[in-house]
């Protein structure tokens, strides 16, 4: 997956933004003002490719041991909640949307009864 697609998978999402809440490399997708997704732009212009992805603890630890290497405890994140993907090794695009849409929906399925509403009626 390139950066663009990443962008534009993210995007088009409901009521995603993305902003630079932490420096002017630091990429960061949120959802209702929660963030769901980050890379670092620097990353990619090196030809190292990774993304922050929020996960269930469990999946996280299990995708960690199926994808040795490749995914690993969240960089700079709490890492019981958060996994980082080196998307430069063999990896399915279908796999990491499904990824991406996991993070989304653990956010959304956080976010206050208002929030939801709000979501609901974009």
């Amino acid at each position: 997956m390139h950066i663009d697609e990443l962008r534009d998978y993210c995007m088009a999402k409901k009521a995603v933004t993305e902003e630079f809440p932490f420096d002017e490399s630091t990429l960061v997708f949120k959802v209702m003002g929660k963030m769901f997704c980050l890379t670092g732009l620097d990353r990619w212009e090196r030809g190292e490719p990774a993304i922050n992805l929020k996960c269930d603890p469990e999946t996280a630890i299990a995708l960690r041991e199926e994808y040795d290497g490749t995914v690993i405890g969240g960089y700079h994140s709490n890492k019981k909640h958060w996994n980082t993907i080196f998307t430069d090794k063999a990896m399915e695009a279908i796999e990491l949307k499904k990824w991406i849409d996991h993070s989304y929906e653990l956010v959304v399925a956080k976010l206050t009864r208002a929030q939801k509403e709000d979501l609901k009626n974009l």
